[in-house]
């Protein structure tokens, strides 16, 4: 059991300039208006909703690679790629993995993927049955990106070729500069980084080894004026076996940004829990144990995934965790959703892991006559190999009417609309139906065209037409490969961003 009497909090001033003297950063604050693209799954609340029409799926505008050293594993690449994010002036800003844990931040030109600018990052992901994301997140016109030892690096002006670097430590410059070798060996983010609108950044970090001021893995937040504020997955969840935030967890804010909710499990343990911590203190407001609602039993929160929380509009919060046991859900794991306090449990979707839903306005559906203001997208594979029948498809769900699940008869969200995949899997030819799955793990809503944008292992990039339920357009991106799941977005003119096999395509008219 760890001594809980170090699971404490540390405020103190965390800012370390490169190559010059140590000064405070204050961080302008994130977009409000929602203009391009700042964060994994689009904004705090992980909503996936574009602010512009995504523009035709008429060709390749230019690629670039998000991995100069893939690693394939039987054919399959086993990583989660960061998330590209594009600022207010179509500058895409692409997380690129240079070797086999070494990784960079690249600003390109939307319109041609002309490169600005780049920076090289002393970052190493933790050990996953995945490599972990690398998660940058735009603050208006600065570029947070994770570091080593936990640290993280501020970038001012990513439109612009030049810009001053700053690097920002939660637990004390001085403590950094005192031991470098011990923190950078030993505490290392692990997930994406989120920043709210006043500049407030907050991310998950482990620690692999000892430190001399006894840091524990946990939540970390860094103030506008470089403050630091951490508090350990133990203490947060008060569950001495809970050891880290969930792997590729980014964070997610309340509306009102006055509440973090985040997934914490541990290294030995399967369980895990969702935290709702105060985003000032840290303090925690509340936490639920994750149960799979079949069984009862803890759902697994397996490092390989890369599920975030969903915040909805009426402030519920939804959660992917895989089943228990396991495969007794074919390994399509559970959505699990929740008020917005963690007080009461509520419908869950029959689709979970290793997916973070996307809003969908209940207008955005003209065949929906429910009375839910709004809905949810998620990936709905229903895998060959783990009991499924291989008819992969993706889904429209309403959170607030239930049907029996189509497996195990459990209430689950109400299918409002569903689309299989297009390309037989050869992986199972005597699987009549099975179709490449879907390897996304968050679209893109376009609620001006009413569709969403999703990436498929067959290689292709698909528009699903929400009123007429039918794919009105496809390109084909690569020759499909088995991959970990990807990001898809959409920049500030309407370009459309998938990644696959490794490679960051650009696309539109």
């Amino acid at each position: 059991m760890r001594n809980l009497r170090k699971a404490v909090r540390i405020r103190t001033l965390s800012t370390l300039t490169l190559g010059v003297s140590a000064v405070l950063v204050a961080l302008a604050p994130a977009q409000t208006n929602q203009q391009g693209w700042p964060s994994h799954a689009h904004d705090t609340q992980h909503t996936g909703v574009s602010s512009v029409a995504a523009q035709p799926l008429r060709r390749i505008h230019w690629s670039t690679p998000v991995d100069l050293d893939p690693q394939l594993s039987f054919g399959e690449l086993l990583i989660h790629y960061g998330s590209p994010v594009v600022t207010p002036s179509n500058t895409v800003i692409v997380p690129v993995k240079t070797g086999s844990n070494r990784f960079r931040v690249e600003a390109r030109r939307g319109t041609d993927g002309s490169l600005l600018w780049k920076l090289a990052t002393t970052y190493s992901a933790p050990s996953a049955g995945f490599t972990p994301s690398f998660g940058p997140v735009l603050a208006q016109n600065r570029l947070v990106i994770p570091d080593k030892g936990g640290t993280v690096l501020v970038r001012d002006n990513p439109d612009q070729a030049q810009g001053k670097v700053t690097r920002l430590i939660f637990y004390g410059r001085k403590n950094f500069e005192a031991d470098p070798a011990t923190y950078i060996s030993n505490v290392k983010i692990n997930t994406p980084i989120t920043v709210d609108s006043k500049g407030n950044i907050f991310f998950g970090f482990v620690v692999l080894g000892p430190t001399p001021i006894g840091l524990e893995s946990g939540l970390a937040r860094i103030a506008p004026d470089g403050s630091g504020l951490w508090t350990t997955a133990a203490f947060a969840s008060n569950d001495p076996n809970i050891t880290k935030i969930d792997m590729n967890c980014a964070p997610a804010l309340s509306a009102d940004e006055r509440v973090v909710y985040v997934g914490a499990n541990s290294f030995d343990f399967g369980f895990g829990y969702l935290l709702a911590l105060n985003s000032q203190t840290l303090q925690t407001i509340n936490q639920v144990r994750l149960i799979d609602p079949a069984t009862g039993l803890d759902a697994e929160i397996p490092d390989e995934s890369s599920a975030t929380p969903t915040v909805g509009p009426d402030g519920d919060v939804f959660f992917g965790v895989l089943e228990n046991p396991f495969p007794g859900h074919n390994d399509r794991g559970w959505l699990l959703h929740f008020n917005a306090d963690l007080s009461q449990e509520k419908i869950p979707g029959s689709f979970g892991w290793d997916d973070t839903a996307s809003i969908v306005n209940a207008s955005l559906v003209a065949s929906y006559h429910g009375t839910s203001t709004y809905l949810l997208m998620t990936k709905y594979n229903n895998y060959a190999g783990q009991g499924g029948d291989g008819v992969n498809k993706i889904a429209i769900l309403d959170p607030n009417t239930s049907m029996p699940d189509p497996i195990l008869g459990n209430m689950v969200m109400n299918e409002v609309l569903t689309i299989k995949g297009v390309t037989p899997d050869p992986n199972f030819p005597n699987v009549p139906g099975a179709v490449r799955e879907w390897c996304i793990n968050t679209a893109a809503v376009d609620p001006v065209t009413k569709s969403v944008l999703a990436n498929s292992e067959d290689g292709k990039l698909y528009r699903w037409n929400l009123t007429t339920n039918h794919f009105s357009q496809v390109i084909t991106l690569t020759g499909g490969i088995g991959e970990a799941y990807t990001p898809t977005i959409i920049g500030s003119d309407g370009t459309a961003y998938a990644i696959n096999h490794a490679v960051l395509f650009a696309i539109g008219r």
